[in-house]
């Protein structure tokens, strides 16, 4: 077996993360447009999420090769990311006792499920990659946090469908910027602990 070089290893980091920007990208723009037709918050903050992993897969793939204070910064980008993007969730939840109509609970069971199929290729393809590169790391808290959004908002389509309320919407909508919050950490921590061992 040929032994992988380190320019060959970067070139393939760089293949993967382009593919999951790509698919990352189609989830963003078919679940937003699902989320504005279905009025469902919990679709809503999904794009939002999808919106956030495609930037930060962007600047993962522009840090691969680069220095490991470059890739620490990167990682820790992401991490700041996932924050902000958990307060436009709380900010779209609170509004919903106020304005805007019941979300369709059929749309929002179709489209997390056609999401989680997508997550879980880009999780596929980021798994195949043997590193221990920090933003890699990133990558893979953000499909697997995507994964379970997804499974939670099939649950609350159901539940919408069922009630007929907009309740379990805003819960699961609450939930998946919960999960945002605890990646978010875990990346920061992650990017630290990377720091703290390079420093040593």
């Amino acid at each position: 077996m040929t032994e992988m070089t380190p320019k060959t290893d970067g070139s393939k980091q760089k293949r993967t993360l382009l593919a999951v920007f790509l698919l990352n990208l189609i989830l963003f723009v078919t679940l937003g447009a699902a989320g504005l037709v279905a009025d469902s918050s919990a679709l809503i903050a999904n794009a939002i999420d999808n919106l956030t992993d495609t930037a930060v897969y962007a600047i993962s793939w522009l840090a691969v090769g680069k220095p490991a204070t470059l890739k620490r910064a990167a990682a820790r980008f992401s991490g700041i990311m996932l924050m902000f993007f958990a307060v436009l969730v709380l900010l779209d939840a609170l509004r919903r006792p106020f304005f805007g109509p019941e979300p369709v609970g059929i749309t929002m069971m179709v489209m997390a499920m056609f999401a989680a199929a997508l997550n879980l290729l880009s999780l596929r393809l980021l798994k195949g990659l043997k590193t221990d590169d920090v933003n890699l790391r990133a990558a893979q808290t953000f499909s697997i946090n995507d994964f379970y959004s997804n499974g939670g908002i099939v649950v609350a389509g159901l539940l919408v469908w069922w009630t007929g309320s907009w309740i379990p919407d805003v819960i699961v909508g609450l939930v998946v910027a919960a999960v945002a919050v605890s990646g978010s950490l875990e990346i920061l921590r992650d990017a630290k602990g990377d720091s703290d061992v390079s420093d040593h």
